[in-house]
This record gives structure tokens, sequence and C-alpha cells, in this order.
């Protein structure tokens, strides 16, 4: 009976403590994150190098296009079939090449993004344990915190351990 009436008062004294928990607003944290803007400038920068580098080729394939047309006037239909099929298939093939070249810009700056998504998800959850959390919800556009006091709000801790990180 006296070990029944302990484990009773134990139980009530785990139910009476009360859950640690905070948010995290997502998309604030990733838009403060500094490594994040770095990674979304360079990409931008390589995306526009590549959107030049794409109009340069582009432009002149059309002038080789264009005088291609002027010297098939000069030639036999035959030889001008030829000629224009030979120029069709350089240009499917730079399309293909540039449309590969793109792709692989855009997988790389995806796997850069998720690495980082993965970081900030080790961060809170480190964050989380080292500072006794029960619950860190993730809130912003989707999250599932629709409200929450300012006191639960762990945004700015976060946001400045992983900033202090990145710049180490």
């Amino acid at each position: 009976m006296k070990k029944l009436g302990l484990a009773f008062v134990v139980l009530m004294m785990v139910s009476c403590q009360q859950a640690k928990i905070g948010y995290v607003d997502n998309v604030k944290l990733m838009d403060d994150f500094q490594e994040k803007i770095d990674v979304e400038a360079k990409y931008k920068t390589k995306l526009e190098a590549f959107n030049k580098k794409k109009d340069s080729i582009s432009q002149a394939f059309q002038i080789e296009a264009q005088a291609f047309q002027m010297e098939a006037q000069k030639m036999s239909q035959k030889k001008a079939q030829e000629e224009y099929a030979i120029i069709q298939q350089k240009g499917q093939f730079m399309g293909q090449q540039l449309q590969q070249e793109e792709q692989l810009l855009q997988l790389e700056g995806q796997t850069e993004m998720d690495s980082i998504v993965n970081k900030v998800k080790k961060e809170i959850k480190a964050f989380g344990k080292s500072n006794a959390y029960t619950y860190i919800l993730g809130g912003g556009d989707g999250g599932s915190v629709l409200y929450g006091t300012e006191a639960n709000d762990l945004t700015s801790e976060i946001t400045k351990i992983l900033n202090d990180k990145y710049t180490k």
C-alpha cells in the first residue's frame, strides 16, 4: 500500500510539470539566416551569368542562321536542304546543352538549399535538447503555430546561433 501511495505521488508530480514549448517562425528564420542569403546571392549571380551566356549563344546562332538563309538562295535546293538539316541539328544540340547546364545549376542550388534546411533543423533540435524544451513548433507560412506569445518565440535566438556558427 505504501508503494502504491508513493507511485501515486510520483505520478502526480510528473503530470504537474509543465511542458516547455517554444516555436520558430520558419520563414523569418530562413530569411534572416546569412548562409541562406549568401547561397541565394551566389546562385542568382550564377543564373545571371548563365542567362548572358545563353543569350550570347542564341544571338550568334541567329546570325549564323540568317547568314545561311542568304547563302541558301544561291545553292541548289538539295544542297540547301542538307545545310539546313546540319544547322537545325546544331541548334537542337546547343539547346539541349544549355538545358542540361541550366538543370545542373538548378539541381546544385536545390542541393545546397536542402543542406541548409537540414542544418537549420539540426540546430533547432540541438537547441531544444540543450534548453530542455519538450516541443519546438514551426510557425510562419504553412507552419503549425497560429498564435504564440513573444516569450515562446525562439526565432531570434536560433537565428543568432546559426549566423554566429556560419560566420566562424
